[in-house]
């Protein structure tokens, strides 16, 4: 049994072969890394499909050499210590950074744990089933997770789009919510290299239709990123990227090394 439904019909997926298969006969394939596509037509939209290859290659290099670590292991941390149950959904998993160190928490603490993943970009969930090969991943929505109500225990949201009611939803009363957001001041030192008038970011009230805080966590520190090629990963991972014109991107391309500031907001909340 997989812990994902149909996207067409939302019967139950069994795994025959190297196909996920319902009752009714609608038939998915697996690719050869490991994931499904239940991304249905009229759930893509008419913009690009998530990130593309190169924000997904840029946030790989980045994450892998540890400029978020911190942010990691504070989730890693929430996780453990808040689970009650054993499934766990990553909505909008990208390229299975955070999916893999939370599967690698789990296991060293020998707690048994059915993880699956889920992102809008094809891309990044072909790399993150190369990245992970215990978990169940499928390109999908997070407004239209194929999962069935009330399924799992926790849903774990960083930096993806939210969607209230579709996560509580697919969580059990009580379930948990982890999610990770930019606090006011992320990025502020490398905001001010490039931009003439920079804006820190709007936190949003933490209070969710729904939902119960649980606990919040501010982490922050600094990061010293000593190349070039580190700062234009940082930035081409991020929505910036794209909001840039040229003279911008050439005060960037200057810089050679940043000291800035990671500023996160670490938010842990109860289905009620």
């Amino acid at each position: 049994m997989s812990i994902f439904i149909c996207p067409v019909c939302g019967q139950k997926l069994d795994l025959s072969g190297n196909s996920y298969v319902c009752g009714k006969r609608h038939s998915f394939d697996r690719a050869r890394s490991g994931y499904v596509n239940l991304l249905l037509s009229k759930h893509m939209g008419k913009t690009v499909h998530g990130d593309n290859k190169l924000m997904v290659q840029a946030r790989r290099d980045f994450l892998d050499k540890g400029y978020y670590s911190p942010l990691c292991e504070a989730l890693c941390e929430a996780v453990e210590n808040n689970l009650k149950g054993s499934v766990i959904i990553d909505a909008g998993c990208g390229e299975g950074y955070y999916t893999s160190a939370i599967i690698d928490r789990l296991n060293g603490a020998n707690i048994k744990a059915e993880v699956c993943g889920i992102d809008i970009s094809k891309t990044a969930v072909e790399y993150s089933s190369k990245r992970i090969k215990t978990a169940e991943l499928a390109v999908a929505s997070v407004f239209h997770i194929p999962v069935a109500d009330n399924s799992c225990d926790m849903l774990v949201t960083l930096f993806a789009p939210y969607c209230g009611e579709e996560f509580q939803r697919v969580l059990r009363k009580d379930g948990i919510m982890i999610m990770a957001i930019p606090s006011q001041e992320h990025l502020w030192e490398l905001k001010k290299a490039i931009y003439d008038t920079p804006y820190k970011n709007e936190v949003k009230p933490y209070e969710l239709e729904g939902f119960e805080l649980v606990s919040k966590k501010r982490v922050t520190y600094e990061m010293r990123l000593e190349s070039q090629e580190d700062i234009n990963a940082l930035f081409s991972m991020t929505p910036y990227y794209y909001r840039t014109g040229r003279e911008q991107q050439e005060r960037l391309a200057k810089l050679g090394y940043l000291t800035t500031k990671a500023d996160f907001e670490l938010l842990v909340y109860r289905n009620i």
